[in-house]
């Protein structure tokens, strides 16, 4: 699965109002509670990457399916995780649909069972190598793909950042 989702990034008209401010809401119509806000444009792009990070992440604390993204639709900017939280999404969700526990997991690589949650832990630093090591046992592997980023110019003058396949 691609780690790539849809984010609408929309102008909060009513809290520039309030504290005269610009202002931007956060929010992934495929990833349930995944919503976040800022004070301009870029730092809104920022914040959505964390927001997504924390968001699929607490899907699998929760022992719950990782939502698949639905196609980009006209208005949205596409964000992904990096490719070492998208490998321990990809860990996570193969061994949730081979009923692989972490002791197994743990066996089948000679480690402990404190590495392999670390392993699925996005916030904690692990090794891309020993992350794709961990895939192949579980019999699967990470692609990573480039896309070419497209900038359009908004009526109101902002920036919007949207992507495309680079293939």
């Amino acid at each position: 699965m691609r780690y790539a989702y849809p984010c609408n990034i929309v102008r909060d008209r009513e809290e520039e109002r309030a504290t005269g401010r610009e202002a931007y809401n956060v929010t992934f119509p495929d990833v349930y509670g995944a919503n976040s806000g800022a004070w301009s444009w870029g730092d809104a792009v920022e914040a959505a990457g964390d927001c997504l990070r924390v968001a699929l992440s607490m899907y699998a604390t929760n022992g719950e399916d990782i939502p698949s993204p639905s196609p980009l639709q006209d208005g949205q900017v596409l964000i992904t995780v990096s490719p070492v939280v998208a490998a321990k999404l990809a860990l996570y969700s193969a061994m949730r649909e081979q009923g692989v526990a972490n002791a197994d997991l743990a066996g089948r690589l000679g480690l402990q069972e404190r590495a392999v949650r670390r392993l699925l832990d996005s916030g904690y630093g692990s090794h891309m190598t020993t992350v794709e090591r961990a895939l192949r046992s579980v019999g699967r592997s990470l692609v990573i793909e480039d896309w070419a980023t497209v900038q359009h110019s908004k009526a109101d003058g902002l920036l919007e950042v949207t992507s495309q396949s680079a293939g």
